[in-house]
């Protein structure tokens, strides 16, 4: 899909998605809360859609979400104005993200790489905005391990994503490998069609870390 085709899918889509959030935190909200729990100072949240992640974030970060969609943003507002968490949204495309390098101490998405028309160049712009020294973290969803369930996925995955524009059959390590960054670890769970990563910036080194580290704060 292109990003109007998907700009339209999910006008139509933000009601209902608002309407069953208790249906996701009920499925994915133990994963949000383990991943993004660990977020820390200027985040970046990818593809927010209806601010799904922002109740998952420590009170203390400062949030900036994105999104293509108009209509997904107006509802994650509302829902980060109900909250402690700090911050804003705006309307952006994830693969020609309009902030400058090493903007953000942690960039985050959830269950978006499989609708983005060209997932890597959306994880590289993640990469290139993320600190050196922060951390990006993916919840993502794909290709089962079991063997009957990743055969359906297979065979219905053309349908699934002319109705969804949803790649439920991709390969989100895959993804992430191409993109060069940096893993530092990696977690399937749900039968294998979710994935969680925790990952650095491609171009980060010891020395990065380091000098990242004494120039924080903290100290």
């Amino acid at each position: 899909m292109s990003l109007e085709e998907i700009r339209e899918a999910y006008a139509e889509c933000a009601p209902w998605m608002e309407r069953l959030d208790w249906l996701d935190r009920r499925l994915t909200g133990r994963y949000r809360r383990e991943l993004f729990g660990d977020a820390s100072g200027q985040v970046l949240d990818v593809a927010c859609g209806t601010g799904v992640n922002f109740p998952y974030l420590p009170s203390d970060v400062e949030v900036v979400g994105i999104d293509i969609s108009p209509e997904m943003l107006a509802r994650a507002q509302d829902r980060l104005e109900g909250l402690a968490v700090d911050g804003t949204v705006r309307r952006m495309d994830a693969q020609n993200l309009a902030f400058d390098d090493d903007s953000f101490d942690t960039v985050i998405s959830s269950l978006s790489t499989c609708t983005f028309p060209e997932p890597v160049a959306a994880l590289e712009e993640m990469d290139r905005v993320c600190k050196p020294g922060g951390q990006i973290l993916l919840f993502e969803h794909g290709r089962s391990d079991v063997g009957p369930l990743a055969r359906f996925q297979d065979w219905y995955a053309d349908a699934h994503y002319a109705t969804a524009g949803c790649r439920w059959n991709q390969e989100p390590l895959e993804l992430v490998l191409q993109s060069g960054l940096s893993i530092r670890e990696a977690e399937t769970r749900a039968l294998g069609i979710v994935t969680l990563v925790d990952a650095r910036p491609s171009q980060e080194s010891v020395v990065d870390t380091v000098r990242a580290r004494l120039s924080s704060p903290e100290g």
